[in-house]
C-alpha cells in the first residue's frame, strides 16, 4: 500500500462543546494520511489514476468550514468517512489538532484510523 498524504491543513470551523465556543469559529489544523495502490498512477503517469491531494483538500476544507460539531471525534469520523466513500482510498488516518484548547498544551486533538490497509 502506498500513502498520499496532505499534512497541516487549517481550517476555521465551529467546534466545541462549550456555548462560547458555539458562537466562534476556531482554527484546526488536519493531517490526513490515505492509503492508495498507486501502482497504476505510477504506470501511467496521469492524474486521472492517483488520488488526487488537491480535491480531497478541496472537499474537505468545504465540509469542515461548513460543520457544526461538539466533539473532534464526530468531525474525524465524517472526514474518514468522506474520504473512504468519495476518493480511491482503502484506508485512511485522520488527525485533528485544535490548538489552544488546554492551557499550557501546544497540541490537542485527536488521530483514528478507519479502512483496511493492506
Amino acid at each position: 500500500m502506498d500513502v498520499i498524504y496532505l499534512h497541516g491543513l487549517k481550517v476555521d470551523c465551529v467546534i466545541g462543546c462549550w456555548e462560547w465556543e458555539k458562537r466562534i469559529r476556531q482554527n484546526i489544523v488536519i493531517d490526513l494520511d490515505m492509503g492508495f495502490d498507486g501502482s497504476g498512477a505510477a504506470a501511467s503517469d496521469s492524474l486521472e489514476d492517483t488520488l488526487s491531494y488537491k480535491d480531497v483538500a478541496k472537499r474537505v476544507r468545504s465540509f469542515v468550514a461548513e460543520s457544526r460539531f461538539q466533539l473532534l471525534e464526530k468531525l474525524a469520523e465524517e472526514i474518514a468517512a468522506i474520504v473512504l466513500g468519495e476518493f480511491p482510498a482503502t484506508w485512511c488516518r485522520v488527525r485533528l489538532n485544535k490548538f489552544g484548547a488546554v492551557t499550557g498544551a501546544r497540541d490537542v486533538g485527536i488521530v483514528i484510523e478507519r479502512g483496511v490497509k493492506t
